[in-house]
Formats: structure tokens, sequence, C-alpha cells
């Protein structure tokens, strides 16, 4: 549940109240193969996505903000729903949870991105700049993904030998994803003009 204090972006992924699949973890990196190269295609593999970041609708978005003041609701929807599948893939691939990714059901990975009004939440100028005023964040969350890459590997022998995912390294792991999706929406989908906090917390 979202706190007075929580920053409009928000990430939630149910913690597993049972023991986690010991195969499908231990073959994960096989495993999440197909899924990924679905994402990958989306993610921009197939011609025609060189207007599109990550997969994510940036420079259209960023065009029809400048000289609109408009966010088209359909571009929104493809910018929230491709976000929401990439993160569900990451956290599979996180060890996170052990159900397959779905394509369009929300699972247990919980994303929360407003739609903006536009012409009134949204500086038409400062698309311009949020990719380098997000650099502190992408130095942060550099080393913040490193850190999180040893938990993943430190949980991956945890679900092996007692099928359980440590709390609190589930707790960074999901605070890392957070950040980074808060800066993705900053940056990126450009839904948010308020300057992403530097915490993992809600």
């Amino acid at each position: 549940m979202a706190t007075l204090n929580a920053y409009q972006v928000g990430l939630m992924v149910d913690y597993p109240d049972r023991p986690l699949d010991r195969l499908t973890t231990l073959l994960r990196i096989f495993t999440v193969i197909p899924i990924a190269v679905i994402l990958g295609l989306l993610s921009g593999g197939a011609s025609g996505q060189a207007a599109a970041v990550g997969g994510v609708l940036t420079v259209p978005t960023l065009l029809m903000l400048l000289f609109r003041r408009k966010y088209p609701r359909w571009w929104f929807d493809w910018n929230v729903a491709f976000t929401n599948f990439s993160y569900r893939v990451t956290a599979y691939l996180s060890l996170l949870r052990d159900e397959y990714p779905s394509t369009d059901e929300e699972q247990a990975v919980h994303l929360r991105i407003p739609y903006p009004d536009a012409g009134q939440e949204l500086n038409r100028w400062l698309p311009l700049v949020k990719l380098l005023l997000a650099i502190p964040h992408y130095v942060v969350l550099f080393f913040l993904t490193l850190a999180a890459v040893v938990c993943i590997v430190i949980a991956w022998f945890a679900i092996l030998f007692t099928g359980h995912y440590p709390r609190g390294l589930f707790d960074f792991v999901v605070g890392v994803l957070r950040w980074s999706l808060r800066v993705t929406a900053s940056a990126f989908i450009l839904t948010v003009d308020s300057y992403p906090p530097f915490r993992l917390a809600e």
C-alpha cells in the first residue's frame, strides 16, 4: 500500500508466501529465454522501432509534449503495458517470483504510473533535458544493480537449499527495481516532472 509520502511512480512485488520452485530456479537462465526473446523483439529488435527507446515511445512523446502539450492516451497505455511486461520478465529473471511472465496479466508485479494531464502537469521544455538530469541516478543505479546481481546470486543458492528467497535480499532487489522504474517513468516514459527521489523504499 502506498504511503502518504510515496512518489507518484511505484513498484510492489508480492513476496512469495510458499516455497519457490527449485528446479525452475536452477534452470532460470534457460527458462527465461523464450519470453526474453519476445521482450527483445518488442524492445527494438523488430524493424520500425527506431523511434522507441527500449520499446518505450520516447521520442514521439517528447515531440508531442513539446509542440502540442499532449500525451496521447494510447501511447501512454502502450508505454505502461510494455514497462509492466518488462518488469515481470525482470522479476522472473531476478528469482523474485517463479510464475512464468505473462505478456498481458499483472500477476504479482504491480506498477503504479499515473496518466498525466499533459497541459497542466507537464512542462513542455523539461523532456528535452530529462535524460541529462537523470545522470546522477544512472551512476547510483549502476552500483545498485551490481549489488542486486550479487544478492540474486546469493538468493539463487538460498532458494536451491531452502526454497525461500531471504526477505532482506528480496526487499533490496525490489527496491533497486523500484528506483529504476522511477527514473524510467521520468526520463523515458515522461509521465512525471518531479525529480525521482534517491531511495529504495516507496
